[in-house]
């Protein structure tokens, strides 16, 4: 199997020993995690659940577009949440950015997530260029 791995400066640096995504067999595109960091200033955005999930689906896209993909080919995603009383909040951005034949998802409530983080997505997409 042929794994290349997927950088781009316009989205957050990882803050770890992990890819931002991997492309792999030139099919897949596995996303990290993603969380609320503004990619210009490597610094966690301020704001509600909104704000946080809008520009986490903001990274998620500059990841996918650097890997030929984008949010229309996302196949799954997974949403961790802080506070699943949230949920209706992210999904109406959520759906902003997953119109037509939204992916198939997961959504999990956790005790925590990196830089005190509302919400995490990661997503996993077809490569379409």
């Amino acid at each position: 199997m042929a794994i290349q791995k997927i950088l781009t400066n316009k989205a957050p640096n990882p803050i770890g020993p992990y890819s931002q995504a991997i492309l792999a067999d030139g099919k897949f595109i596995y996303t990290a995690g993603q969380v609320a960091i503004d990619p210009a200033t490597n610094q966690m955005i301020e704001g509600d659940i909104k704000a946080q999930t809008r520009q986490v689906l903001k990274n998620l896209d500059a990841v996918l577009r650097a890997g030929g993909s984008s949010m229309s080919a996302v196949v799954k995603t997974t949403v961790f949440l802080k506070n699943f009383n949230d949920f209706a909040a992210m999904n109406e951005v959520y759906a902003e950015f997953f119109s037509g034949s939204a992916p198939a998802r997961s959504t999990v409530e956790v005790s925590r997530l990196p830089k005190e983080a509302k919400v995490e997505i990661e997503a996993v997409a077809v490569k379409e260029s």
